[in-house]
């Protein structure tokens, strides 16, 4: 099964479908500034579940954030757990570098 991703910015969003197939897969919903993009809702059509779509989406994302030097904040559960599960992507992260004062 050959999955294609692709960035749908007018809708702030990336898309999968599976090769073949109109029907959309799956979404990650995103938003994006100049220097960061939060991941903050994915979601697979149940009858694609467990088939690497949600998978493909996360990994489609952060190469192009990765391409574009910008910073992810993995609002998303899903995103935050796939970027846990692969160290290869923590690099892009967003730490919060703001210090509270005593």
């Amino acid at each position: 099964m050959v999955v294609n991703v692709k960035d749908v910015p007018e809708a702030r969003q990336y898309e999968a479908r599976v090769e073949g197939e109109s029907k959309v897969a799956g979404i990650a919903q995103y938003i994006r500034t100049t220097e960061l993009i939060a991941f903050v809702h994915t979601e697979v059509s149940p009858e694609y579940e467990g088939r690497g779509i949600g998978s493909a989406l996360a990994r489609a994302g952060l190469d192009e954030a990765r391409a574009a030097r910008l910073l992810v904040l993995p609002t998303c559960p899903f995103f935050a757990g796939w970027i846990a599960r692969h160290p290869e992507y923590q690099d892009l992260v967003y730490q919060s570098r703001s210090r509270v004062s005593d």
